[in-house]
């Protein structure tokens, strides 16, 4: 069945909401809207409309004139087996010891290397964005340096696909945490599909606040891959979490905006130990300073 969407942008944040609920009350009504942030530092907004029926055109006009957006862009999507086209797209991904795959690809897995089972239907973190990806190293190269056990907290988890690399590797209980309840219940059948019950907890949380997180703080490994303006706002919760002499490993973040979020670290207590870029996206690795 074909589909359609209503695509727009808008300055600022309550105003994209508000045209967003506005919306919700177009006939035919959208089977979903959703709303983004465009992290370029630019302060606009990106409002979502999906339809299963062609959208009234004239409407969504008087909408935009009405909230101060752009003209929707109207375009139709083709009836498809996007898991399937996902799947023949995605190809594994290495990251130093790690090896990030879908069921498809499951006789790929080279002999030596850490499987990661991530099917497509799951997409929000496979490995395959620079941003996962730059993750995935980091911690390979601290679990090279020595890092070989400790508490390990993945904040913003998503699939999960970053607390199941340290429980592949790591002795620990890892905790993964997400604010979305359907990444945590994401997370928990990819942690049962890499066979790693009670190695792995997922838990819904927004940060740090869950009863089994503030349980085991203080952390030697936290990873968080959000973006920029949770990273920054989650600083002083990273750093009354996090062990003297811990880790953390951040991203999300556009290469333009590394500056701002390492001096907001800094700031809460924690030194640069490793900086990496793929791309566009940066990966930040912080360690907490002892106190004065």
């Amino acid at each position: 069945m074909t589909s359609f969407t209503a695509l727009t942008t808008i300055t600022g944040e309550d105003a994209a909401y508000a045209l967003s609920e506005a919306l919700e009350d177009l006939f035919p009504e959208p089977t979903g809207v959703g709303v983004f942030e465009i992290e370029d530092g630019s302060g606009l907004w990106e409002v979502a409309a999906y339809f299963v029926e062609e959208p009234d055109a004239g409407a969504l006009a008087v909408y935009s004139a009405l909230h101060k957006a752009k003209p929707f862009n109207i375009s139709e999507i083709p009836d498809q087996d996007w898991v399937s086209k996902v799947q023949r797209e995605l190809a594994p991904v290495e990251a130093g010891r790690f090896f990030v795959y879908g069921s498809h690809d499951a006789d790929k897995v080279p002999e030596g290397k850490i499987p990661l089972l991530i099917d497509a239907a799951m997409a929000f973190g496979t490995g395959h964005h620079g941003t996962t990806l730059g993750c995935l190293r980091a911690f390979d190269a601290l679990f090279t340096s020595g890092f070989t056990t400790g508490r390990v907290a993945d904040i913003g988890c998503g699939t999960a696909v970053l607390a199941m690399a340290a429980a592949k590797v790591l002795p620990d209980l890892i905790l993964a945490s997400d604010i979305d309840p359907v990444a945590v219940d994401v997370a928990a059948a990819n942690v049962t599909a890499n066979g790693l019950e009670g190695r792995v907890n997922c838990v819904v949380a927004a940060g740090f606040d869950a009863p089994d997180l503030a349980a085991s703080a203080p952390y030697d490994l936290i990873f968080a891959n959000i973006l920029k303006g949770p990273l920054i706002g989650l600083a002083p919760a990273m750093s009354k979490n996090t062990a003297t002499g811990g880790q953390v490993i951040l991203s999300g973040i556009l290469n333009e905006q590394a500056d701002e979020v390492i001096a907001v670290y800094i700031d809460n207590g924690f030194n640069l130990a490793k900086r990496d870029v793929i791309v566009d996206w940066t990966t930040l690795t912080m360690s907490k300073k002892a106190p004065l």
